[in-house]
């Protein structure tokens, strides 16, 4: 297997469309296939209204950002178009989160900004511009293969975005250039500070762009203004221990906030029932999970048969651990522990990622094991 083409000269003749936020990395990217002898076409997507943009500090793809991209195009010399999708964002991806929390569940806005307005949109944009490719600042590695294009964790382990990739199609990582990721993040801000771009010391943006202060459910009342109804804080056996303001307050294997004294042991949130408004809570023991079950999975290669044992990753920040497909059942080898449905399990063999699915709901290691 080869590293595939990451937009080195001469390409002459082709012509690139780069997915410009406003950040160093994008910016960079843009940079390096304008260095190729490609034509460039630099777009942004704006998905927040203008105005309001410049209070959402973290926030990407708005007001200062916008800038930011044209600035750098007009620097390096490229045209620019700026796209507004502020619409299709609110709708599939803010109201979507909203809905994810008030269904019980934790949701990953990030992936879901993937599938549409990121990848989806930007795609028709780019095919309709006559482009090669679509080029982004994604840290994965698109590697060549006996069977085609193969998706790849990013060298650098501590900026490696693959688990938000996941649902990449086949069709779309043919199409798809990360030229990011075979480098780490301080020679990405060297490079734009060698071509002299403004955005060379600019800070990352926020992981989830649109909640710039961590209130996540402050975002959800703002969309669901129904969503802070209060309910009971009960046990595995149904017994009321105390009264909430609202589900979305909660995400599985939280610990503070239930304001629960006097117990025996420490009491974590195992599952959400949306229905009743109750949260359950019980000993962490309670937390581990023995399967669960995927929906709208997507598979860049088939998981029976890629050769070596698979590790499963249910959290961004989770380590992987041993399992397997039965069915649309994830099975863990051993009991995982803060499982939560709405996120996404993503399987990997070594820095292959095999693809993956969201979690709908999960089985109980310590129901079974009773």
């Amino acid at each position: 297997m080869t590293a595939d083409f990451q937009l080195a000269p001469p390409l002459s003749g082709r012509r690139i469309v780069v997915a410009m936020s406003g950040g160093v990395d994008s910016s960079v990217v843009a940079a390096l296939a304008h260095a190729s002898g490609a034509e460039t076409i630099g777009v942004t997507l704006r998905l927040y209204d203008s105005a309001a943009a410049p209070r959402r500090a973290g926030a990407c793809c708005a007001g200062q950002d916008i800038r930011d991209a044209a600035a750098v195009a007009d620097r390096l010399g490229f045209a620019h178009h700026v796209i507004d999708h502020e619409s299709a964002f609110r709708s599939s991806v803010v109201e979507q989160f909203a809905d994810e929390y008030l269904a019980g569940r934790t949701p990953i806005p990030c992936v879901r900004c993937n599938m549409g307005p990121k990848f989806t949109d930007l795609f028709a944009i780019a095919r309709d511009l006559g482009a090669d490719c679509l080029a982004t600042g994604h840290y994965v590695q698109r590697v060549q293969g006996p069977d085609g294009a193969e998706l790849h964790r990013a060298v650098d382990p501590a900026r490696d975005q693959s688990y938000f990739l996941f649902a990449t199609t086949r069709d779309q990582l043919d199409y798809l250039r990360f030229p990011l990721g075979g480098l780490p993040k301080a020679e990405v801000r060297r490079i734009a500070g060698e071509l002299g771009l403004g955005v060379a010391a600019k800070p990352d943006s926020q992981d989830i762009c649109f909640v710039p202060d961590g209130d996540y459910a402050k975002i959800v009342k703002r969309v669901r203004p129904e969503a802070e109804m209060g309910g009971a804080i009960v046990d595995l056996a149904g017994r009321e221990l105390g009264r909430h303001k609202g589900i979305i307050h909660y995400t599985v294997g939280q610990r503070r906030g239930l304001e629960i004294g006097g117990m025996a042991e420490p009491l974590y949130v195992v599952r959400i029932d949306a229905a009743r408004g109750q949260v359950i809570v019980g000993p962490r023991a309670a937390l581990a999970v023995s399967a669960a079950r995927l929906e709208e999975c997507n598979w860049l290669a088939d998981p029976h048969s890629v050769g070596v044992p698979l590790l499963a990753k249910v959290r961004s920040m989770a380590k992987p651990v041993p399992a397997h497909m039965d069915g649309d059942r994830l099975v863990f080898a051993a009991p995982e522990y803060g499982v939560s449905p709405g996120q996404a399990a993503v399987f990997y063999a070594g820095d292959r990622v095999i693809g993956g699915g969201w979690i709908a709901e999960t089985e109980s290691a310590l129901a079974e094991a009773a």
